[in-house]
């Protein structure tokens, strides 16, 4: 399929690991997909850097001021159109080191897709229940 024929979505997020935790963020399944755990991040705005995208989705997601690093990872999805999609689409999603500089933990975003942070320990990974996709790469990453 052409590039003209489907959507495409740019998304970047943040791999924070400390103390034998990963920062997670709950997706409340607003807009679409099931909700779940995922890595903090999300879109990047039509003006703006992927590393800026982190940064913002970092502090709105968890409350946390970062610096970003090098990117470690890359993953997509795509869907067909069944569904609430009126064209195919293609999600190209980057994750990206990044270390906490400061801020408050606690989500700022009001009324958006996530509604709270956990430092989920590495070792509780596999129960904790449904998951994106992107936090099996963060932690395939790790694992390394």
């Amino acid at each position: 399929m052409h590039f003209t024929e489907y959507d495409t979505r740019l998304a970047a997020y943040a791999v924070i690991v400390r103390d034998e935790q990963i920062l997670l963020a709950w997706y409340n399944g607003k807009g679409h997909g099931k909700a779940g755990w995922t890595l903090p991040g999300g879109g990047v705005e039509f003006d703006e850097s992927m590393e800026a995208a982190v940064v913002r989705e970092v502090f709105e997601e968890t409350g946390y001021h970062v610096t970003v690093g090098r990117p470690v990872a890359t993953d997509y999805f795509a869907a067909a159109t069944d569904g609430p999609l009126e064209r195919p689409f293609k999600s190209q999603r980057v994750l990206f080191e990044a270390e906490i500089t400061g801020g408050e933990f606690g989500t700022t975003e009001v009324d958006g897709s996530t509604d709270f942070a956990r430092w989920m320990p590495l070792a509780e990974t596999d129960g904790m229940g449904y998951r994106s996709r992107i936090v099996d790469v963060a932690l395939r990453l790790i694992a390394r």
